[in-house]
């Protein structure tokens, strides 16, 4: 009896994606002229027909393998040839097609032989950060080109154990250490609205990817925003699980207390549907539900400073219309030192944990390099930062009296803060995932926003806080700039909250109907 995972586990030989594919011509654009003109459409699965598949989401997928509409190797095949298409957003490392063709056409087998599984036949990309076993895994680094892990991380096993198929794997900032989602070996990722933007980062290949309909979702990693950013500068949906919610074993890490693996779809309703398959745990039941009657939603001044314009303007009519549809909005003020507050708990944290955590997962996985290898290997973009911050020697290194300091006195404030300011009077905070659109690849790390220059980390100024505080998070599209640049809003709920912060983040999703479409994609 045919099984179905096995054949995408076996070792199988792989070349980078640049060796592996020939370029073909660009798939006719499937759009009508006004989602052409307007950038947005509803997000409203239609049938499969006309070779479209790739516009379905990982639901209407999954749905359409599981009654016959489509075969999983059909499916497969439209996606690795528009992988193809689209190398130019150097949105993939790695892609082994042969062995994708061979998981699709196990999956077909095993549904014809009546075997049944969430994912079953599912493409799904996976950042390069995750271990995946006779695959490439280079974490971005130019030293683990050649690295082929002899096991899978916990998730990718898990994801294969329900159907799904390692699509392949995501490029991403070097280390996971960017918000623009910069590399320096592979290339930067661009974005699918505009080849001149950036994707965001860390997970800049797999927002990329599925923005441009190359895969439905994809797996990423997100330590001070690095899902959620993406997900809002590509117009997708993030979504970033309390940490420790997804079990990280075998996936590369910045810091224990921050990090949390979770992923880049289409739709909250894709987020719930790997959410169940991963955590293993309850998953909100997501009902035709209308409206927004009975829910309170907080947003903070402390999170609106210093917005483009554009993003203040959309932010406010998205206010308006979530209002409209029955929400109560509650102003708070989360105090006038939040903003220090924050960046006193959060860059430390990241800084003085990765060199530790980064040790300890090369030893852990038998991985052939050292600590002392990836650091002299990293890209120019990348070296300084880690010999100025994260090595003892650095002018910058937090040292270990500051750092017991934040985790004993600072963190516990800021989450204290959340708890009583925001999630006794809210279901969630509501703000605007990024306080701009993607600016560009040229400009990435100083650019104006408001009249005022910035830098690459301003792109984290929303999400960095409920990082530092240990909160769930979801990244919805929520409008688009007169350049037709995707904005994202972003809800954080209560720790551990998860279950509940993804049906409020699909009921909010099923008021806004935004989907925004790349317009040359």
């Amino acid at each position: 009896m045919p099984t179905v995972a096995p054949a995408n586990e076996q070792p199988v030989e792989t070349t980078h994606l640049t060796d592996l594919m020939n370029r073909r011509q660009l798939l006719a654009s499937a759009m009508a002229a006004a989602s052409m003109a307007s950038g947005v459409v509803r997000a409203e699965p239609g049938a499969v027909s006309g070779g479209g598949a790739q516009d379905l989401d990982l639901s209407a997928a999954a749905a359409a393998i599981r009654k016959g509409e489509i075969t999983s190797e059909s499916y497969a095949t439209q996606l690795l040839d528009r992988a193809a298409n689209f190398q130019d957003l150097k949105a993939f490392i790695t892609i082994d097609r042969a062995a994708v063709l061979e998981a699709a056409r196990s999956a077909d087998k095993a549904r014809a032989a009546g075997r049944s599984a969430p994912l079953l036949g599912l493409p799904i990309g996976v950042k390069d950060s995750y271990l995946t076993r006779g695959m490439p895994t280079t974490i971005g680094t130019s030293v683990l080109k050649d690295y082929k892990p002899d096991h899978d991380a916990t998730v990718v096993t898990t994801i294969k154990r329900a159907g799904g198929i390692v699509f392949g794997k995501n490029n991403l900032a070097e280390m996971s250490y960017s918000l623009t989602g910069v590399n320096d070996h592979y290339g930067q990722p661009l974005n699918p609205h505009d080849r001149a933007r950036i994707t965001g980062g860390s997970s800049s290949g797999a927002a990329a990817s599925v923005a441009a309909r190359i895969v439905p979702a994809a797996l990423g990693g997100d330590t001070v925003g690095s899902i959620r950013v993406p997900a809002s500068l590509c117009g997708i949906v993030g979504y970033k699980p309390t940490p420790g919610r997804w079990p990280s074993r075998g996936t590369a890490p910045i810091s224990q207390t921050l990090d949390t693996i979770g992923v880049l779809a289409r739709s909250v309703a894709d987020c719930v549907l790997l959410d169940s398959v991963v955590a293993r745990t309850t998953s909100p039941r997501l009902t035709g539900q209308k409206g927004l009657k009975g829910t309170r939603l907080a947003y903070a001044p402390q999170l609106l400073e210093g917005l483009d314009p554009g993003v203040e303007t959309t932010f406010a009519e998205t206010r308006r219309k979530l209002r409209d549809a029955g929400a109560a909005l509650v102003e708070i003020d989360l105090g006038s030192d939040f903003n220090a507050l924050v960046e006193r708990v959060t860059w430390p944290i990241f800084f003085h944990e990765t060199m530790p955590e980064v040790r300890a997962f090369l030893a852990a996985n038998g991985i052939p390099v050292s600590f002392e290898q990836i650091v002299e290997g990293l890209g120019k973009n990348f070296k300084p930062v880690w010999t100025q911050f994260i090595l003892p020697t650095g002018a910058n290194y937090v040292k270990d009296d500051v750092y017991k300091a934040v985790m004993n006195m600072h963190r516990p404030a800021l989450q204290r803060r959340y708890g009583s300011l925001v999630f006794n009077r809210a279901d969630a905070l509501l703000f605007p995932t990024t306080p701009c659109a993607a600016p560009t690849i040229e400009d990435q790390f100083k650019f104006t926003v408001a009249g005022r220059e910035v830098d690459r980390r301003f792109l984290g100024r929303n999400t960095t806080p409920g990082s530092g505080a240990g909160l769930p998070g979801v990244s919805l599209p929520m409008g688009m700039s007169p350049d037709l640049l995707p904005y994202g809003l972003e809800l954080d709920g209560p720790a551990g909250g998860d279950v509940k912060l993804l049906a409020l983040a699909h009921r909010v999703e099923q008021v806004l109907e935004i989907s925004p479409v790349p317009r040359n994609i």
